[in-house]
């Protein structure tokens, strides 16, 4: 029992008490999840430029110094002297400044540049559902810890049930109105609820644990929830919450993104349908150093510009082939969404009646725990009086523990299925408020 003293210290000294809404706004601050999707966020609005999309011509510089050394023999015709040039050297120094520009391909640059931006988008629906998960996960065992702090208070209440009863015990024992099988039986309940008290200490703990990994901070960190009963809301009605699912749910938002981008790389490929024209030019340097022949040096410089205009008449039928199998691609993904869109009111029909069963069910627990109260009241002092034997009264008290935790339970699951219909419905973030 000392052992158990320790515990209950240890929690009794967890002075902290923090609430769901400071947890989510350090968890939302600290998460590394969340900081990591944020800086993917942050990646898909950089890469929102004309110059990513192809819009702005490419400017290169080139420079380059050359040097060649030949001999030759050169045979004059109608038998002259052989004319021989040994180790002639040329150097050639060249400078250029080079211009690329695609003015026409189909339309593609613009598609590009709207598929860039549906990018973007689908970056910020992407930290928007890492956020609404996150909130709905800490939520979950926020209340979760609450959970097992009232289990906690629960059994500590058990603890002392049967610490009372034997001191009853002892104390007829020492008149001799009780036998040693009674004093033994009573110690033996009384250390099985202590063992219990002590085991459920791991599951508080292991709760606590995951909140602080949540959050991002010290998996140490000794707090107790703010919270010292799960409510949960009644007045939830499920038309409004259906049709918010149905235009706010992240996760079919982003199906719907899915078959945009599949639509504009349609529009990608059919832009090679059309010619393509490009504007080329520069100005360019050259220098050349010469030890043989008429000139020592030479110099030319001067800009260039130039227009390219095709057209990809033929290319195996792999143009047609690509543009049918992106066609195929979008109805898959129109299929996909339609899928999607069934699967969320699939899941919102199962969630919504779980709630409202469950809602039924913690109101019948509530009653049950009432009369299991009373019940043990009357056994109490049934026993008191000597009219109970110590196996009744201990079913009694069973009877107790098992309505509160039935309770418990049942308060738990239905704020669990509150959490889900918010988060179907994209509405998690009330949690914040």
């Amino acid at each position: 029992m000392f052992s158990l003293f320790l515990l209950l210290t240890s929690v009794a000294s967890a002075q902290q008490v923090m609430g769901l809404q400071e947890c989510l706004r350090v968890g939302l601050e600290n998460n590394y999840d969340l900081r990591i999707v944020r800086n993917e966020e942050l990646i898909s609005d950089n890469n929102v430029t004309l110059g990513n999309a192809g819009f702005l011509p490419e400017v290169s510089l080139n420079s380059g110094y050359n040097l060649r050394s030949s001999n030759s023999d050169q045979f004059p015709a109608g038998g002259e002297d052989l004319i021989e040039s040994r180790n002639s050297n040329t150097q050639t120094l060249d400078a250029s400044l080079n211009l690329n520009w695609t003015l026409f391909e189909g339309f593609r640059i613009q598609t590009n540049y709207q598929r860039l931006k549906e990018m973007q988008a689908i970056g910020e629906l992407n930290t928007r559902l890492a956020v609404e998960d996150f909130i709905a996960s800490l939520t979950a065992e926020y209340y979760n810890y609450v959970q097992q702090q009232i289990r906690l208070a629960n059994l500590q209440y058990a603890v002392s049930l049967s610490k009372e009863r034997l001191r009853i015990v002892e104390a007829r024992y020492q008149v001799g109105s009780l036998s040693q099988l009674d004093l033994q039986q009573a110690k033996v309940y009384f250390n099985t609820d202590s063992s219990l008290l002590i085991q459920h200490y791991e599951t508080l703990n292991s709760s606590r644990i995951r909140l602080n990994e949540l959050m991002g901070g010290d998996v140490e960190q000794n707090f107790l929830a703010k919270d010292t009963t799960i409510l949960f809301d009644t007045s939830l009605l499920k038309e409004e919450l259906f049709e918010q699912a149905i235009h706010h749910n992240t996760a079919l938002l982003l199906s719907g993104k899915n078959k945009v981008l599949s639509e504009l790389d349609l529009k990608s490929l059919r832009s090679r349908n059309y010619p393509y024209l490009r504007l080329n030019g520069g100005y360019g340097f050259t220098h050349y150093n010469y030890n043989t022949g008429t000139f020592d040096r030479q110099r030319t410089w001067g800009p260039n510009v130039g227009l390219t205009l095709g057209y990809t008449i033929f290319d195996g039928f792999n143009r047609r082939r690509e543009q049918k199998n992106a066609e195929i691609t979008v109805q898959n993904r129109e299929l996909q969404f339609e899928r999607n869109k069934l699967a969320l009111e699939s899941d919102f029909a199962n969630i919504w009646m779980a709630y409202q069963i469950n809602t039924e069910l913690t109101n019948l627990e509530l009653e049950s725990l009432e009369n299991a109260t009373l019940n043990y009241e009357i056994a109490m002092e049934r026993y008191k009086i000597g009219d109970l034997s110590g196996l009744e009264l201990r079913e009694a008290q069973n009877s107790l523990l098992e309505a509160e935790q039935r309770l418990l339970t049942a308060q738990y699951r239905t704020k669990l299925y509150e959490i889900s219909l918010f988060q179907l419905s994209g509405g998690v973030g009330k949690y914040l408020e």
